[in-house]
Protein backbone atom coordinates (compact mmCIF):
# COMPACT_ATOMS: atom_id res chain seq x y z
CA UNK A 1 0.00 0.00 0.00
CA UNK A 2 2.80 2.32 1.00
CA UNK A 3 4.19 2.04 -2.62
CA UNK A 4 0.66 2.74 -4.22
CA UNK A 5 0.02 5.54 -2.20
CA UNK A 6 3.35 6.98 -3.34
CA UNK A 7 2.69 6.57 -6.99
CA UNK A 8 -0.47 8.09 -6.94
CA UNK A 9 1.49 11.49 -5.18
CA UNK A 10 3.75 11.39 -8.02
CA UNK A 11 0.89 10.83 -10.60
CA UNK A 12 -0.38 14.19 -8.85
CA UNK A 13 2.48 15.95 -8.44
CA UNK A 14 3.62 15.64 -12.32
CA UNK A 15 0.10 16.83 -12.78
CA UNK A 16 0.45 19.72 -11.03
CA UNK A 17 4.22 20.29 -13.21
CA UNK A 18 2.30 19.41 -16.37
CA UNK A 19 4.79 21.11 -19.38
CA UNK A 20 2.78 23.35 -22.09
CA UNK A 21 3.11 21.90 -25.30
CA UNK A 22 2.96 25.01 -28.39
CA UNK A 23 0.98 24.05 -31.14
CA UNK A 24 1.56 26.38 -33.56
CA UNK A 25 4.67 28.73 -34.21
CA UNK A 26 2.13 31.78 -33.78
CA UNK A 27 1.33 30.78 -30.18
CA UNK A 28 5.05 30.46 -29.39
CA UNK A 29 5.97 33.95 -31.07
CA UNK A 30 3.04 35.35 -29.04
CA UNK A 31 5.08 33.96 -25.94
CA UNK A 32 8.32 35.07 -26.67
CA UNK A 33 6.96 38.62 -27.01
CA UNK A 34 5.55 38.70 -23.39
CA UNK A 35 8.73 39.06 -22.38
CA UNK A 36 9.76 42.37 -24.63
CA UNK A 37 5.90 44.49 -24.56
CA UNK A 38 6.77 45.65 -21.14
CA UNK A 39 10.21 46.61 -21.92
CA UNK A 40 10.35 50.64 -22.27
CA UNK A 41 13.75 50.41 -24.09
CA UNK A 42 15.07 47.27 -26.27
CA UNK A 43 18.57 46.27 -24.90
CA UNK A 44 18.67 44.74 -28.50
CA UNK A 45 17.76 46.46 -31.23
CA UNK A 46 19.34 44.90 -33.46
CA UNK A 47 20.70 40.84 -34.50
CA UNK A 48 22.44 39.96 -37.87
CA UNK A 49 21.78 36.08 -38.23
CA UNK A 50 23.89 34.12 -41.34
CA UNK A 51 21.26 31.53 -40.43
CA UNK A 52 18.77 33.94 -41.26
CA UNK A 53 20.77 35.85 -44.10
CA UNK A 54 19.56 39.29 -42.50
CA UNK A 55 19.02 41.35 -40.12
CA UNK A 56 16.52 40.97 -37.43
CA UNK A 57 14.69 44.14 -35.49
CA UNK A 58 12.20 41.74 -33.11
CA UNK A 59 13.98 40.63 -30.06
CA UNK A 60 12.11 37.96 -29.78
CA UNK A 61 13.72 36.21 -32.76
CA UNK A 62 17.21 37.23 -31.74
CA UNK A 63 18.00 33.18 -31.17
CA UNK A 64 20.33 30.52 -32.01
CA UNK A 65 20.26 27.08 -32.99
CA UNK A 66 20.42 24.49 -30.01
CA UNK A 67 22.60 22.35 -32.06
CA UNK A 68 24.97 25.27 -33.02
CA UNK A 69 28.60 23.71 -31.77
CA UNK A 70 29.22 26.93 -30.06
CA UNK A 71 25.66 26.53 -27.99
CA UNK A 72 26.73 22.85 -26.97
CA UNK A 73 30.83 22.91 -27.28
CA UNK A 74 31.93 26.03 -27.30
CA UNK A 75 33.53 25.52 -30.70
CA UNK A 76 33.47 29.72 -31.45
CA UNK A 77 34.70 32.85 -31.24
CA UNK A 78 33.64 36.28 -30.36
CA UNK A 79 34.71 40.36 -30.89
CA UNK A 80 33.40 43.60 -29.58
CA UNK A 81 33.46 47.08 -30.77
CA UNK A 82 32.36 50.38 -29.41
CA UNK A 83 29.62 52.67 -31.01
CA UNK A 84 30.12 55.80 -29.85
CA UNK A 85 28.51 59.35 -30.98
CA UNK A 86 27.46 57.67 -33.90
CA UNK A 87 31.18 56.05 -34.75
CA UNK A 88 32.05 52.64 -34.76
CA UNK A 89 35.48 52.96 -32.61
CA UNK A 90 38.16 50.40 -33.96
CA UNK A 91 36.64 48.23 -36.17
CA UNK A 92 39.00 47.21 -38.73
CA UNK A 93 41.72 46.33 -35.31
CA UNK A 94 38.49 43.71 -33.50
CA UNK A 95 38.17 42.23 -37.37
CA UNK A 96 41.53 41.49 -37.77
CA UNK A 97 41.77 40.16 -34.11
CA UNK A 98 38.43 38.02 -34.74
CA UNK A 99 39.95 36.68 -37.96
CA UNK A 100 43.06 35.32 -36.33
CA UNK A 101 40.84 34.06 -33.19
CA UNK A 102 38.85 32.29 -35.61
CA UNK A 103 41.74 30.58 -37.27
CA UNK A 104 43.33 29.41 -34.26
CA UNK A 105 39.88 27.50 -33.36
CA UNK A 106 39.87 26.34 -36.89
CA UNK A 107 36.93 27.67 -38.20
CA UNK A 108 36.47 29.48 -41.60
CA UNK A 109 34.42 32.55 -42.20
CA UNK A 110 31.49 32.47 -44.28
CA UNK A 111 32.41 35.73 -45.49
CA UNK A 112 35.60 37.32 -46.06
CA UNK A 113 36.51 40.49 -43.83
CA UNK A 114 35.07 43.35 -46.26
CA UNK A 115 31.86 41.64 -46.08
CA UNK A 116 31.70 41.43 -42.46
CA UNK A 117 32.50 44.93 -42.24
CA UNK A 118 29.96 45.94 -44.28
CA UNK A 119 27.39 43.73 -42.70
CA UNK A 120 28.34 44.96 -39.56
CA UNK A 121 28.01 48.57 -40.55
CA UNK A 122 24.70 47.98 -41.88
CA UNK A 123 23.25 45.88 -38.61
CA UNK A 124 24.17 48.74 -36.75
CA UNK A 125 22.76 51.29 -39.18
CA UNK A 126 19.66 49.49 -38.55
CA UNK A 127 19.72 49.37 -34.99
CA UNK A 128 19.86 53.62 -35.24
CA UNK A 129 22.19 53.14 -32.14
CA UNK A 130 24.54 55.68 -31.38
CA UNK A 131 26.14 54.61 -28.17
CA UNK A 132 26.48 50.80 -27.04
CA UNK A 133 28.45 47.84 -27.90
CA UNK A 134 28.75 45.58 -31.08
CA UNK A 135 29.22 42.01 -30.50
CA UNK A 136 29.71 39.46 -33.10
CA UNK A 137 30.41 36.09 -33.07
CA UNK A 138 31.89 33.34 -35.95
CA UNK A 139 30.81 29.28 -35.45
CA UNK A 140 31.84 26.03 -36.06
CA UNK A 141 27.97 25.98 -37.06
CA UNK A 142 24.87 23.93 -36.69
CA UNK A 143 24.52 20.24 -37.74
CA UNK A 144 24.19 18.32 -34.87
CA UNK A 145 25.08 17.02 -31.38
CA UNK A 146 28.61 15.99 -32.16
CA UNK A 147 31.90 16.59 -30.73
CA UNK A 148 33.68 17.52 -34.75
CA UNK A 149 32.05 19.31 -36.55
CA UNK A 150 31.98 17.84 -39.50
CA UNK A 151 28.49 17.75 -39.82
CA UNK A 152 27.87 21.04 -39.74
CA UNK A 153 27.26 22.38 -43.57
CA UNK A 154 28.70 25.21 -43.30
CA UNK A 155 30.08 27.88 -40.56
CA UNK A 156 27.68 30.86 -38.63
CA UNK A 157 28.02 34.88 -38.12
CA UNK A 158 25.61 36.23 -36.00
CA UNK A 159 25.88 40.00 -34.44
CA UNK A 160 23.91 42.06 -32.28
CA UNK A 161 24.12 45.64 -31.30
CA UNK A 162 23.62 46.29 -27.66
CA UNK A 163 21.91 49.54 -26.95
CA UNK A 164 24.06 50.74 -23.28
CA UNK A 165 25.51 53.39 -21.28
CA UNK A 166 29.22 53.57 -20.65
CA UNK A 167 31.32 56.56 -19.72
CA UNK A 168 35.16 57.45 -19.06
CA UNK A 169 35.82 55.71 -15.80
CA UNK A 170 37.48 57.95 -12.50
CA UNK A 171 36.74 56.31 -10.10
CA UNK A 172 39.48 53.60 -8.29
CA UNK A 173 38.16 50.38 -7.41
CA UNK A 174 40.24 47.60 -5.65
CA UNK A 175 40.78 43.61 -7.15
CA UNK A 176 42.60 40.50 -5.91
CA UNK A 177 44.97 38.01 -6.98
CA UNK A 178 42.44 35.34 -8.84
CA UNK A 179 42.76 31.94 -7.67
CA UNK A 180 40.95 30.32 -10.47
CA UNK A 181 43.60 28.87 -12.95
CA UNK A 182 44.61 31.23 -15.81
CA UNK A 183 43.56 29.91 -19.49
CA UNK A 184 47.05 28.44 -21.08
CA UNK A 185 48.27 30.75 -23.71
CA UNK A 186 46.42 29.11 -26.61
CA UNK A 187 43.25 30.22 -25.34
CA UNK A 188 43.78 33.13 -24.09
CA UNK A 189 45.77 34.47 -26.78
CA UNK A 190 42.26 33.81 -28.69
CA UNK A 191 38.67 35.54 -27.79
CA UNK A 192 37.08 32.39 -27.59
CA UNK A 193 33.37 31.61 -25.68
CA UNK A 194 34.82 29.45 -23.37
CA UNK A 195 34.71 32.08 -20.85
CA UNK A 196 34.13 30.05 -17.28
CA UNK A 197 37.78 31.17 -16.39
CA UNK A 198 36.81 34.17 -16.89
CA UNK A 199 33.31 34.17 -14.77
CA UNK A 200 34.75 32.26 -11.88
CA UNK A 201 37.60 34.92 -11.54
CA UNK A 202 34.82 37.86 -11.92
CA UNK A 203 32.63 35.85 -9.16
CA UNK A 204 35.37 35.16 -6.71
CA UNK A 205 36.28 38.65 -7.03
CA UNK A 206 32.88 40.25 -5.98
CA UNK A 207 32.68 37.64 -3.31
CA UNK A 208 35.27 39.02 -1.55
CA UNK A 209 33.95 42.86 -2.01
CA UNK A 210 36.32 43.68 -5.10
CA UNK A 211 35.62 45.31 -8.50
CA UNK A 212 37.28 42.05 -10.75
CA UNK A 213 40.55 40.18 -10.36
CA UNK A 214 44.34 39.69 -11.89
CA UNK A 215 45.62 36.63 -13.03
CA UNK A 216 49.26 36.08 -12.35
CA UNK A 217 51.37 33.43 -14.54
CA UNK A 218 53.36 29.69 -13.13
CA UNK A 219 56.32 31.88 -13.39
CA UNK A 220 54.85 34.99 -11.30
CA UNK A 221 54.75 37.61 -13.58
CA UNK A 222 51.51 39.85 -13.94
CA UNK A 223 49.15 38.59 -16.83
CA UNK A 224 45.68 40.27 -17.03
CA UNK A 225 42.36 40.76 -15.59
CA UNK A 226 39.05 38.34 -16.39
CA UNK A 227 38.09 40.69 -19.64
CA UNK A 228 40.06 43.46 -19.39
CA UNK A 229 44.26 44.16 -19.94
CA UNK A 230 46.24 45.18 -16.79
CA UNK A 231 48.79 48.49 -16.64
CA UNK A 232 51.21 49.71 -13.57
CA UNK A 233 52.65 53.21 -14.11
CA UNK A 234 56.18 53.29 -11.77
CA UNK A 235 57.56 55.09 -9.50
CA UNK A 236 59.80 56.12 -12.31
CA UNK A 237 56.98 57.39 -14.42
CA UNK A 238 57.43 54.19 -16.37
CA UNK A 239 53.96 53.02 -18.10
CA UNK A 240 54.25 49.56 -18.94
CA UNK A 241 51.60 46.73 -19.94
CA UNK A 242 52.88 42.90 -19.67
CA UNK A 243 53.87 41.00 -23.05
CA UNK A 244 50.76 40.12 -24.62
CA UNK A 245 52.62 36.47 -25.80
CA UNK A 246 50.08 34.89 -23.18
CA UNK A 247 47.48 36.98 -22.90
CA UNK A 248 44.67 38.73 -25.16
CA UNK A 249 46.80 41.23 -27.12
CA UNK A 250 43.64 44.00 -26.26
CA UNK A 251 42.46 46.51 -28.64
CA UNK A 252 42.19 49.11 -26.36
CA UNK A 253 45.68 48.41 -24.66
CA UNK A 254 47.44 48.62 -27.95
CA UNK A 255 46.28 51.92 -28.60
CA UNK A 256 47.13 53.53 -25.88
CA UNK A 257 50.62 52.27 -26.27
CA UNK A 258 50.04 54.05 -29.34
CA UNK A 259 49.13 56.89 -28.09
CA UNK A 260 50.93 57.53 -24.47
CA UNK A 261 54.01 58.29 -26.41
CA UNK A 262 52.49 61.97 -26.15
CA UNK A 263 53.12 62.04 -22.73
CA UNK A 264 56.09 61.07 -22.92
CA UNK A 265 56.81 64.05 -25.35
CA UNK A 266 55.59 66.44 -22.95
CA UNK A 267 57.51 64.96 -20.33
CA UNK A 268 54.97 63.65 -18.29
CA UNK A 269 56.08 60.37 -18.77
CA UNK A 270 59.86 58.93 -18.95
CA UNK A 271 58.62 55.60 -21.30
CA UNK A 272 56.17 53.50 -22.74
CA UNK A 273 56.76 49.67 -22.67
CA UNK A 274 55.57 45.92 -22.87
CA UNK A 275 57.33 43.97 -20.34
CA UNK A 276 57.54 41.12 -17.71
CA UNK A 277 56.64 42.67 -14.42
CA UNK A 278 56.30 40.90 -11.17
CA UNK A 279 53.81 40.59 -8.72
CA UNK A 280 55.89 42.17 -6.29
CA UNK A 281 56.82 45.22 -8.52
CA UNK A 282 53.39 45.55 -9.93
CA UNK A 283 52.02 45.73 -6.24
CA UNK A 284 54.86 48.41 -5.41
CA UNK A 285 53.80 50.63 -8.47
CA UNK A 286 53.16 53.96 -7.90
CA UNK A 287 49.73 53.72 -10.15
CA UNK A 288 47.42 50.52 -11.90
CA UNK A 289 45.26 50.70 -13.92
CA UNK A 290 42.55 48.32 -16.09
CA UNK A 291 42.47 48.52 -19.41
CA UNK A 292 39.07 48.18 -21.90
CA UNK A 293 36.83 48.86 -24.37
CA UNK A 294 34.05 50.27 -22.37
CA UNK A 295 36.69 51.99 -19.90
CA UNK A 296 38.71 52.44 -21.03
CA UNK A 297 41.34 52.98 -19.02
CA UNK A 298 40.13 52.48 -14.91
CA UNK A 299 42.03 53.51 -12.33
CA UNK A 300 42.81 50.81 -9.52
CA UNK A 301 43.91 52.00 -5.90
CA UNK A 302 44.08 48.63 -4.17
CA UNK A 303 44.88 45.40 -4.58
CA UNK A 304 44.79 42.32 -2.11
CA UNK A 305 44.24 45.12 0.52
CA UNK A 306 47.22 46.59 0.08
CA UNK A 307 47.08 50.46 -1.31
CA UNK A 308 48.69 51.08 -4.51
CA UNK A 309 50.31 54.24 -4.83
CA UNK A 310 48.77 56.49 -2.17
CA UNK A 311 45.44 54.70 -2.78
CA UNK A 312 44.38 57.51 -4.58
CA UNK A 313 43.54 57.86 -8.49
CA UNK A 314 46.70 58.80 -9.94
CA UNK A 315 47.19 61.54 -12.25
CA UNK A 316 49.16 59.97 -15.08
CA UNK A 317 46.32 57.11 -15.05
CA UNK A 318 43.74 59.62 -16.02
CA UNK A 319 46.21 61.25 -18.38
CA UNK A 320 45.99 57.84 -20.09
CA UNK A 321 42.10 57.46 -19.59
CA UNK A 322 41.52 60.73 -21.09
CA UNK A 323 44.06 60.19 -24.14
CA UNK A 324 41.67 57.29 -25.28
CA UNK A 325 38.99 58.64 -24.40
CA UNK A 326 39.66 61.60 -26.50
CA UNK A 327 41.01 59.19 -29.23
CA UNK A 328 36.98 57.68 -29.00
CA UNK A 329 35.38 61.21 -29.45
CA UNK A 330 37.15 62.68 -31.69
CA UNK A 331 40.38 60.60 -32.67
CA UNK A 332 41.51 60.07 -36.79
CA UNK A 333 39.03 58.89 -39.23
CA UNK A 334 41.50 55.94 -39.13
CA UNK A 335 40.29 54.76 -36.02
CA UNK A 336 36.71 55.85 -36.51
CA UNK A 337 34.18 54.97 -38.77
CA UNK A 338 31.09 56.93 -39.04
CA UNK A 339 28.05 54.86 -39.28
CA UNK A 340 25.46 55.72 -42.12
CA UNK A 341 22.33 56.09 -40.36
CA UNK A 342 18.89 56.66 -42.35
Amino acid sequence: MHLLSQRVVEIENMEESKVHVFKSSSELLEKLHEKWNSVERLPYPAMYSSVYGGIVLDPAMMVIPIDDHMVHRGHGVFDTAIILDGYLYELDGHLDRFLISASRAKITSPFPKSTLSAILIQLTAASNCKKGTLRYWLSAGPGDFLLSPSGCPTSAFYAIVIDEEFSQCKEGVKVITSTIPMKVPLFATSKNVNYLPNVLSKLEAEEKGAFASIWVDEEGYVAEGPNVNVGFVTHENELILPFFDKILSGCTAKRLLELAPKLVENGRLKSVKTANITVEKAKGAAEMMYIGSTLPVLPIIEWDGKAIGDGKVGDLTMALSDLVWEDMVAGPETHRLKVPYV
